[in-house]
């Protein structure tokens, strides 16, 4: 079955990430195993046949058979996530198409470290990549840094820090733009060069960079690591605005 064809798939689980996002587990009869970093396309179509469609990166593991995850944040006035998020309950059925994309990947049989910066639910992807490296029981070397507003707002914060604790290789590192705990230890601003020259550091010379998030984050971070000693082949972008989540 080709990845651009629309088949229909049931809502098999949802599952708050945080207040404002829900992971949706979707079956799919026709299912193909996707790289991580892929997309799907998500539509949904009125009685009246008005149409709204969006795409959305897959969180689940390639290794993970017959269904997948997508991890969605409900943005105001989003129409498309606000249905989603409002209205859809487990067994309702829903248009998809994927998986999609072929740039924005990473495979473990690749070599090289690995950095990534995500930016809000730009980590969605990344959290493909995280959950197939320790599915393949990948050693590649790792570090993700992902930004959120507060401790509330980061998504799948409980699953990154049980897979920083497997100390196969992977440090997860957290900003706080806007609010910090008690006792913080983490960074506690906007990404910045210095943080970013920070974070990679150990492995400017020869890693594999992704960036996801909002545009002017990804303008912000591309251009740090680039600072950092990147090479600008070496970093993948991916960036969204508010029409696209």
């Amino acid at each position: 079955m080709s990845a651009l064809v629309w088949q229909i798939g049931t809502v098999r689980e949802i599952r708050p990430e945080t207040a404002k996002v829900k992971s949706f587990t979707f079956s799919l009869p026709e299912w193909m195993r996707h790289r991580a970093g892929q997309h799907y396309d998500l539509r949904l179509t009125a009685p009246d046949g008005y149409r709204a469609q969006r795409s959305y990166s897959i969180a689940s593991a390639p290794e993970r058979e017959s269904a997948i995850d997508l991890t969605i944040e409900r943005v105001e006035d989003g129409e498309v996530s606000t249905f989603l998020h409002e209205t859809v309950i487990v067994g309702d059925r829903v248009e998809l198409r994927g998986p999609i994309g072929g740039y924005f990947v990473w495979d473990a049989t690749q070599r090289g470290p690995l950095l990534l910066i995500a930016g809000g639910s730009g980590v969605v992807p990344m959290m493909s990549m995280l959950r197939h490296r320790a599915a393949a029981r990948s050693g590649v070397p790792a570090r993700l840094l992902v930004s959120s507003r507060t401790i509330d707002d980061v998504i799948y914060r409980a699953e990154l820090d049980q897979l920083a604790s497997r100390r196969d290789g992977l440090e997860v590192f957290h900003t706080l733009t806007r609010a910090q705990p008690a006792g913080w230890t983490g960074y506690a601003r906007r990404i910045d060069d210095a943080m970013l020259a920070e974070v990679a550091r150990p492995s400017a010379k020869d890693a594999l960079a992704f960036v996801c998030g909002p545009t002017a984050f990804v303008e912000t971070a591309a251009t740090g690591l680039e600072r950092a000693g990147f090479a600008a082949t070496r970093i993948k972008t991916e960036r969204f605005g508010p029409t696209g989540t």
